[in-house]
C-alpha cells in the first residue's frame, strides 16, 4: 500500500442505529456510496466476517471484484467499527487491492462517521503517477460528497436518488464534499490506517 491513505469524517446529526442500518445494510449502502452500483452477499465465514461481490457500473464498462468485512459492536450506544479487504482483477479499475475501516463514534449531536482507506493503484510506473496526481484526488471527493449524500438521508430523509450533481446545479437537494474533513482533527503526522480497529488485521490475517 501507499503512505497517501484517505480519511473521511463528516458529522451526522442523526442516531447511531440509523446510521449504522443505512451504511450496513447491502441494499441501502450502493444507493448513497457512489464508488459501489451493487454489493451481493456471498457467505459468512467462522470468524462472522462476511464475504461479498461489488459492482461498479461505468456506462461502457462494469467494474466488478470481491471483498470481506467485518462488523463490531462492543457496547450499547457505544463506538463501533466495520472492517473491509477488497480487490478485483479487472485490469482496467483504477483501484487494485485495497483495506479500510469505518468508525462510528458516538457524538452529543449525532455519530462521527469516519473511514480509512488504502489501495495499490494500477500496475506500473504510469499507474502510480496518475494516482498521485489524479486519481487519489477524485477518490476522496468521490468518497467525501457520498458521504454527505448519506448524512442527507440520515438527517432529512432525502433519499440519494434524489442527490445527483446535475440536480444539485438545478436548484435541487446537494451534497457537498467539502462538507468532510480529509485528515483528523489531531493528526499529529500519523498514519490514517494506525487508527483501524484490530478487526482489519483479523480479516486480512485469514484473506
Amino acid at each position: 500500500m501507499t503512505t497517501r491513505a484517505l480519511y473521511v469524517e463528516i458529522l451526522i446529526r442523526a442516531p447511531l442505529d440509523r446510521v449504522w442500518e443505512l451504511t450496513q445494510d447491502v441494499d441501502l449502502h450502493p444507493r448513497w456510496d457512489a464508488r459501489f452500483s451493487a454489493i451481493r452477499p456471498t457467505g459468512v465465514r467462522d470468524d462472522g466476517a462476511r464475504t461479498f461481490r461489488y459492482e461498479l457500473a461505468l456506462g461502457v464498462r462494469t467494474i466488478r471484484g470481491t471483498g470481506v468485512s467485518l462488523s463490531e459492536k462492543r457496547a450499547a450506544g457505544g463506538p463501533r467499527t466495520s472492517a473491509l479487504v477488497f480487490d478485483t482483477d479487472d485490469r482496467l479499475s483504477p483501484l487494485r487491492r485495497g483495506r479500510g475501516y469505518w468508525r462510528y463514534v458516538p457524538h452529543p449531536e449525532g455519530v462521527r462517521f469516519i473511514t480509512g482507506y488504502d489501495y495499490q493503484p494500477w500496475f506500473g510506473a504510469f499507474g502510480r503517477l496518475l494516482d498521485r496526481v489524479l486519481i487519489r484526488h477524485v477518490v476522496w471527493w468521490l468518497t467525501a460528497w457520498s458521504f454527505d449524500r448519506l448524512r442527507l438521508w440520515a438527517e432529512s430523509g432525502i433519499e440519494p436518488e434524489r442527490v445527483t450533481w446535475w440536480r444539485g446545479w438545478l436548484r435541487g437537494p446537494r451534497a457537498r464534499a467539502r462538507s468532510c474533513l480529509s485528515r483528523p482533527s489531531a493528526h499529529n503526522g500519523r498514519d490514517v490506517m494506525a487508527a483501524a480497529p484490530d478487526s482489519l488485521s483479523r480479516i486480512r490475517d485469514h484473506d
